[in-house]
């Protein structure tokens, strides 16, 4: 069972790990060990989610995120295979968590007799330094 919350924990079955080699610097060791971990999870598809929090995770138009709703988490941070395991699993929590407390309502407030004031004083000095920068021309 992954632990997102004390509420809320994905069944091992519904994690789909794949591994590969990981790319980089690494010498002839890289060539030979699959290191590189590549965690899938089924976000439409997935029981354990309540929808708000499915929608909230849907809604955040991330780019491991594929058009069948399959959340794709790749971790070739480390050296060795558990390590990138744990990574993944860290990052996948982390992400659900982010998003089971639903974002705060913005309250509509209008700016201050004191900011407007210290908006337009800053126009008007603004505005006198482009007059003394221009040249008028003298007709008399």
């Amino acid at each position: 069972m992954l632990t997102i919350s004390r509420t809320l924990s994905l069944p091992e079955s519904e994690l789909v790990e794949r591994f590969l080699r990981a790319d980089g610097p690494g010498g002839q060791h890289v060539n030979r060990t699959e290191s590189a971990v590549e965690l899938r999870f089924d976000v439409v598809g997935s029981p354990s989610l309540p929808e708000e929090v499915r929608a909230r995770l849907l809604a955040r138009r991330d780019r491991r995120l594929t058009a069948d709703g399959v959340l794709v988490i790749q971790g070739r941070r480390f050296r060795d295979q558990a390590r990138n395991r744990d990574d993944v699993r860290e990052r996948l929590a982390e992400l659900i968590h982010g998003v089971l407390l639903p974002p705060k309502k913005r309250l509509a407030t209008k700016p201050t007799r004191a900011s407007k004031e210290r908006r337009l004083v800053g126009k008007q000095q603004r505005g006198k330094i482009k007059q003394t920068r221009s040249r008028k021309p003298d007709f008399e």
